[in-house]
């Protein structure tokens, strides 16, 4: 076992024997942090003391993503011919759902978009700007868009992308049998003749009207601020190869499984399913050529990807595992790149199920074993967030407290008193509200006198996967609640968002699940939270979280300061009613190979994929 594992499994044991105390003990010596080196004794002199601080500020091995920078300073010529080893770091194949339209899986789209990409560019505050493969200009008064596709954007077999392909791409994601997660954010449904498409009351979106081969007009009820920031789905597709299949059997074709084609700067030559692709630059790609003429991305597992970058085996990798960086911050031959992600973990409650036929969430907590809100709040209480951050990622990932992430800091609202680790306010909660151990095992009851087991899901990946959900389910056994594993063990990743919610699945044993959720450019969180949202796992609905996301997105929203009090006010609710609570902020951290240049991982950079070389 390596020493930062070891380390890990140290510091659960530690922390559960810290908690058990505070569960037992309401003085404030109980509820005090674990500290690295504690001896659970009392007496050491002041001399001691002082010697022992000033060296846990001398080797916290804490680190700030702030200390980072998000381009290399590699910035020489590419060479011609270069190759490049692109790592997705994984323990799991890629799912190979491998076209925009369809795929859900993050890790399917790291394959995707080294070979096809957005028609948008955006700039650093995540609004569109007129750089990409498409330009834009909007009527206010007409509640339109009108978009024109360039004349040199191709597929990767020559023929157009042309604004056919994008109407194509909104019809099959609205068609009825249409598999794939989409078509839930203001971007669709505003859209005029939207409910009569879906209905079945018109073969047509009355509000996509195309003007010519290159140019299409979208006319919305209204226009709204998210529709500049993420929120019109910008990938269209290849109506000449998808037009004459069944929507039903698009996404297991080969056109998406085997022979998946774009328009961005590599062509897919090959693909070995779940482990590799191969990819040929596209000469003909509409900004330039690209630099390298191969790009071969690899699954690499977290357990060996410091290795298969030390060797040289990868050149880069899609993410590094933060808790795996103070072991390898000095690694020969390459630089570390760091952002703030965009994306937050959380621990989420099953409060009821998908309805496929209405398309929407069956929200029903009065029939789900975690329906009661205290109950939830109670388990929020109950787990150090800001020591997991600390312990397990070394200050890289931090405590959490709302759904709108830090990374969209004009709407991140860090003034919100969100529940913090307090064991005896957790069991206060409990007791309260009927929780109690009937017959004397140690696990609470439910306020009825039944046996309660809450079933959680947990994803694997990386050395701290395991470790750090021993630490979620022992931090509230130490409350007294009796959580445990499905099928006692980790579910891969594929396996992991069937089982929570994915495509409308809902496992009837998950009762909670600790997920991630990359949030996208645009900060509306309808697209997770909304009553008609596939990604609501959860499973959650009110009117009053119904009526916030919708002033989000309204017209007076276009009011920056309106937008941010609406949100504010969401975020707060959320709180209020924690249909999930997220655990830690996160950063990602790129390792990039010293002879890798023109690279930058951070929004509005105008740093371009195919501009990306190797300079040796």
């Amino acid at each position: 076992m390596s020493r930062t594992l070891l380390g890990k499994f140290l510091f659960v044991l530690m922390l559960a024997f810290v908690l058990l105390i505070a569960a037992c003990n309401s003085s404030e010596e109980g509820n005090e942090e674990p500290s690295e080196g504690e001896e659970g004794t009392e007496e050491s002199s002041e001399e001691e003391e002082e010697e022992e601080t000033e060296e846990e500020e001398n080797t916290d091995g804490l680190y700030s993503i702030d200390d980072f920078s998000t381009s290399t300073s590699n910035n020489g010529d590419p060479i011609d011919g270069g190759e490049l080893t692109f790592g997705l770091v994984t323990d799991t194949a890629f799912e190979g759902t491998l076209n925009w339209n369809f795929y859900s899986g993050a890790p399917d789209a790291e394959v995707i978009a080294w070979f096809d990409e957005s028609l948008f560019t955006y700039d650093e505050n995540y609004t569109m700007t007129n750089d990409g493969a498409a330009t834009y200009e909007v009527n206010e008064e007409e509640n339109t868009i009108t978009f024109t596709i360039g004349d040199n954007v191709n597929w990767h077999d020559g023929e157009p992308v042309k604004a056919e392909d994008w109407k194509f791409a909104y019809e099959v994601i609205k068609h009825p049998d249409y598999d794939g997660p989409r078509g839930s954010t203001p971007g669709f449904t505003l859209l005029k003749g939207h409910d009569a498409y879906v209905n079945g009351e018109a073969d047509e979106i009355e509000g996509i009207e195309v003007v010519d081969e290159k140019t299409i007009t979208f006319h919305y009820e209204r226009l709204t601020p998210s529709l500049l920031t993420g929120g019109i789905w910008s990938y269209p597709l290849a109506k000449h190869i998808f037009g004459d299949m069944e929507v039903a059997d698009m996404s297991a074709s080969d056109a998406v499984r085997q022979e998946p084609i774009g328009f961005g700067p590599y062509k897919v030559d090959s693909i070995v399913p779940g482990e590799s692709v191969t990819y040929v630059k596209n000469e003909d790609y509409w900004r330039g050529e690209p630099a390298l003429d191969k790009v071969t991305l690899k699954v690499v597992s977290p357990s060996t990807v410091a290795n298969a970058l030390e060797t040289g085996e990868v050149d880069l990798v899609d993410s590094f595992p933060v808790d795996q960086f103070p072991d390898n911050a000095e690694m020969e031959g390459v630089e570390w790149l760091g952002d703030i992600d965009l994306a937050y973990t959380y621990i989420g409650f099953k409060l009821g199920d998908w309805n496929e036929e209405e398309g929407r969430v069956n929200y029903k907590p009065d029939e789900m074993k975690m329906g009661d809100v205290n109950l939830r709040r109670a388990m929020w209480y109950a787990v150090n967030n800001d020591a997991v951050g600390k312990e397990f990622y070394n200050g890289l990932r931090w405590n959490a407290t709302t759904l709108i992430a830090p990374s969209h800091p004009a709407y991140h609202d860090d003034s919100i008193e969100t529940p913090t680790f307090d064991p005896d306010e957790a069991n206060r909660i409990l007791d309260e509200n009927g929780y109690e151990d009937v017959d004397g095992d140690g696990f609470r009851e439910d306020p009825d006198g039944e046996e309660l087991v809450i079933n959680f899901a947990s994803m694997s990946g990386g050395d701290v996967a395991e470790p750090l959900a021993r630490y979620y389910i022992q931090s509230w056994e130490n409350v007294g609640l009796n959580v445990q594993l499905i099928d006692g063990r980790l579910l891969e990743f594929n396996s992991f968002y069937e089982r929570v919610g994915n495509g409308g699945n809902d496992d009837p044993e998950v009762d909670i699940y600790q997920g991630a959720w990359g949030v996208g450019y645009d900060v509306d969180p309808s697209g997770l939270y909304g009553p008609e949202a596939m990604f609501n796992f959860p499973r959650y609905e009110s009117e009053k979280n119904t009526e916030l996301l919708e002033k989000g997105i309204s017209d007076e929203a276009f009011d920056t300061e309106y937008r941010q009090q609406v949100y504010s006010e969401w975020q707060e609710f959320m709180v209020e009613e924690i249909p999930v609570f997220p655990t830690l902020y996160r950063s990602v951290l790129i390792p990039v190979n010293e002879r890798v240049t023109n690279y930058d991982i951070s929004v509005g950079s105008g740093v371009y994929r195919y501009e990306v070389g190797v300079t040796e």
